[in-house]
C-alpha cells in the first residue's frame, strides 16, 4: 500500500469564508500515483471545518446565513467559552459542518457526485491555519 500526506496552509482575510479546495487536493490525488484507495482531508484547527457540497454563490451566501441563526457570533456574552476569546460561535459552527472529509478514489480520481466538491469553512480566520491530506491506497 502507498501513502501521501500533505498539509495545506490556509488563511483567510476575513473572519469568515468559505474556499473551495478541490483542485489542490485532485492535484495531490495524481501526485500520489494511487489508482485505487482513500482520501482523507480534515481541518487541523477546532474553528475551522472541512465538507463537501456544491459550488454555488447563492448556497454558500445561504450557508453563512444558516450559521450565523444557529450559532450568531453577537453577543459574544452569550457564549460561557468567550471568556477573553470571541470565537465560541467558531467552534460550534465546526460541530455543525463537521471536520473531516473522506472521499473513494477510482481510477486515480475523487469519486464524486454530481457537483461535489471539497470546501475549507473558515469561522475565526485571518490567521494561518493547516489542512491535513492524507491519501492511501494502491
Amino acid at each position: 500500500m502507498k501513502s501521501l500526506t500533505e498539509y495545506l496552509w490556509m488563511n483567510t482575510p476575513t473572519k469568515r469564508a468559505f474556499v473551495n479546495i478541490t483542485p489542490q487536493v485532485e492535484e495531490l490525488v495524481r501526485k500520489s500515483g494511487i489508482r485505487d484507495g482513500l482520501f482523507l482531508c480534515n481541518a487541523m484547527h477546532i474553528t475551522a471545518s472541512v465538507f463537501i457540497n456544491d459550488d454555488e454563490s447563492g448556497l454558500h451566501r445561504d450557508l453563512d446565513k444558516w450559521l450565523e441563526k444557529l450559532a450568531p457570533h453577537e453577543p459574544t456574552a452569550q457564549y460561557a467559552h468567550n471568556n477573553g476569546e470571541d470565537n465560541a460561535d467558531a467552534h460550534l459552527k465546526r460541530e455543525i459542518l463537521g471536520r473531516q472529509v473522506v472521499v473513494a478514489i477510482t481510477n486515480g480520481k475523487l469519486d464524486f457526485g454530481p457537483w461535489e466538491q471539497i470546501f475549507y469553512g473558515e469561522f475565526d480566520g485571518q490567521r494561518r491555519k493547516r489542512v491535513l491530506v492524507k491519501i492511501i491506497g494502491e
